[in-house]
C-alpha cells in the first residue's frame, strides 16, 4: 500500500514538474523567458515550448494584437487663432520588441498606456496650435493625424511598440465657447425667423389686398352686366306692354287696375279706408267697371 502511495506521489510530482516546464504559446502572444530575472529568449513562434522549472526559468506572455488606446480625459487644446477645442482621440498600437517592452513597461499592458497617453496629449497640443479652428476640423485634419503619428513614432520605439494609427474622433469647443455660439445661433436663428414671418405677412397683405381687389371687379362687372341685361329686359317687356295695350285700351286700363289692387292689397294686414264710390273700385262694381264691355248678344 506504501508503495502504491509513493509510485502516485512520484507521478504526481513528476506531472507537477512537467507541467511547470512545458507551456503554450498562442498565435496571438509572445512569450518572454526568463532565466534568474534576465531575459534569455523571446519566442514568436505558436506551439508547445520548453523551459527550466521555476524558480530557474520564467516565462511571460505578451498580446501581439493590434491594442486601442482612448484619450483618458478631455483637454482644451488652444489653436492658433486663440480658440479652445477639446479633442477625443485614440492610438493604435501593438508590441513590436518584446525585450524592450519588457525592460521598460514590464508586463502589464497598462503600464505603456499611462505613460504614452500624456506623449500623445503633447503631441496633438503642437500640432493643433500651430493651425486653425478650420484647418483641423476640415482642410488639415487628415494631416494633423499624421503629423502626430510621425512624432509617436518615435517615441514608441523606447517603448518597443509600433504605431499603426492615429484618429481624431470628435472635435468641438469647449463649454463655454461652445454656448456663447450657441446662442448667437439661436439668435441669428430668431433673426432669420422674424424677417421670414415679416416677408410672409407682407406678401399675404398683398395677396389679400388683390384678391380683395379682383372681388370687387368681379362683384362691379356683374352687377353691370346684370344692370344691361335687366335694362335691356325691362325695354323688351315694356316695348311688349305698350304694343299690347296699344291694341285693346280697356284690357289695359283693366289691367293696371289689377295690378293696382294686388299692389294695394299684398298683406292680409293691409288696411285701407277709402270710398267704395270712386274710381279705384269700378272694377269691382261689375258693368262700371273698366273692364271690356260685353258684346250685345245678336238675335
Amino acid at each position: 500500500m506504501n508503495r502504491i502511495a509513493s509510485v502516485a506521489v512520484g507521478a504526481l510530482i513528476a506531472f507537477m514538474l512537467a507541467s511547470s516546464m512545458l507551456f503554450i504559446v498562442d498565435q496571438r502572444q509572445f512569450a518572454v523567458v526568463y532565466a534568474l530575472g534576465e531575459i534569455k529568449d523571446v519566442i514568436t513562434e505558436p506551439g508547445l515550448k520548453f523551459k527550466l522549472p521555476p524558480p530557474l526559468q520564467n516565462a511571460v506572455l505578451l498580446d501581439r494584437r493590434v491594442q486601442t488606446l482612448d484619450s483618458p480625459e478631455s483637454r482644451p487644446i488652444f489653436t492658433a487663432e486663440k480658440k479652445s477645442l477639446v479633442i477625443d482621440w485614440l492610438v493604435k498600437w501593438r508590441v513590436s520588441e518584446p525585450r524592450q517592452f519588457i525592460r521598460n513597461n514590464g508586463s502589464d499592458m497598462r503600464n505603456v498606456e499611462n505613460r504614452l497617453s500624456p506623449i500623445v496629449q503633447a503631441a496633438f497640443n503642437e500640432e493643433v496650435t500651430k493651425r486653425t479652428v478650420l484647418a483641423v476640423l476640415a482642410t488639415e485634419r487628415e494631416k494633423v493625424m499624421n503629423d502626430v503619428r510621425k512624432r509617436l513614432e518615435d517615441e514608441a520605439k523606447q517603448f518597443g511598440i509600433e504605431i499603426v494609427d492615429v484618429r481624431i474622433k470628435r472635435v468641438d469647443f469647449s463649454a463655454n465657447i461652445t454656448d456663447s455660439v450657441y446662442r448667437r445661433m439661436e439668435s441669428e436663428r430668431k433673426r432669420v425667423a422674424n424677417e421670414l414671418r415679416s416677408t410672409g405677412g407682407a406678401d399675404g397683405e398683398k395677396i389679400r389686398a388683390d384678391a380683395d381687389r379682383q372681388r370687387e371687379v368681379i362683384v362691379a362687372e356683374a352687377y353691370r352686366d346684370a344692370q344691361k341685361v335687366k335694362g335691356e329686359g325691362d325695354a323688351k317687356a315694356s316695348a311688349l306692354y305698350a304694343e299690347a295695350f296699344g291694341r285693346d285700351p280697356q284690357f289695359a286700363q283693366f289691367y293696371r287696375q289689377l295690378e293696382a289692387y294686388r299692389s294695394s292689397f299684398r298683406n292680409k294686414s293691409d288696411v285701407m279706408v277709402v270710398d267704395p264710390g270712386s274710381d279705384f273700385f269700378k272694377a269691382m262694381r261689375g258693368s262700371g267697371g273698366a273692364g271690356p264691355t260685353p258684346a250685345p248678344a245678336r238675335k
